[in-house]
Formats: structure tokens, sequence, C-alpha cells
């Protein structure tokens, strides 16, 4: 991983979801950001494989929560009003580790 991808993904991940509050939820943008930042807690699941941190994997399909399946979740939090930050959290998250698999290649 270069300095490049590295910058554009950790900005992707904490950066942009502050401009997603600030723009649509700029009442309340400090919580919602930090609701955006805490679906961070997906990759936990790093935890369960070895070596934890690979910067030459592609995360998508290789890690459970990152999974074709848990994207599904994530889509159904995203449509219900309740858990829509939650979803749109993860989803975001997806589509940033999306593009690092993009960049891999």
């Amino acid at each position: 991983m270069d300095i490049f991808q590295a910058l554009l993904h950790y900005s992707l991940h904490f950066l942009f979801p502050g401009v997603i509050a600030w723009i649509f939820y700029r009442a309340h943008w400090k919580k919602t950001w930090l609701i955006l930042a805490a679906t961070m807690l997906v990759d936990l699941d790093h935890l369960l494989v070895r070596p934890i941190f690979d910067p030459n994997r592609c995360g998508i399909g290789f890690h459970l929560l990152h999974s074709e399946y848990a994207l599904v979740v994530y889509v159904v939090l995203f449509l219900i009003p309740k858990t829509r930050l939650v979803g749109l959290g993860l989803l975001l998250h997806m589509a940033t580790d999306s593009l690092d698999c993009i960049l891999l290649d």
C-alpha cells in the first residue's frame, strides 16, 4: 500500500463520513459522524485471520464481515430508518475497501 492509497483509504474511512454528516445531518453532525466512524468496528473480523493485516490482500470476500452475505445485511440496515446510519457507515466502509481491491490490481 503506497502513501497515496493509505491516505485515500483513511480519508474515506474517517473524513468522508464527516463530510456526509455535515451535508446531510448538519443539526446533529457530530453524533452522526461518531455513528458512521463507529462502523469501523467491522474491521474486528481481521482478528480472525493471520496475518491480521496484509496490505496486499483484498478484504472484500475474504473477511467474515466483508462478505457478500454481510453486504446484504448492510443494505437491509440502510433501508430501515432506525438503522440507516449504521447501514450507511457499513456500506461506505465496504465501498472504501472495494476501492482498495481495485487499486491492488
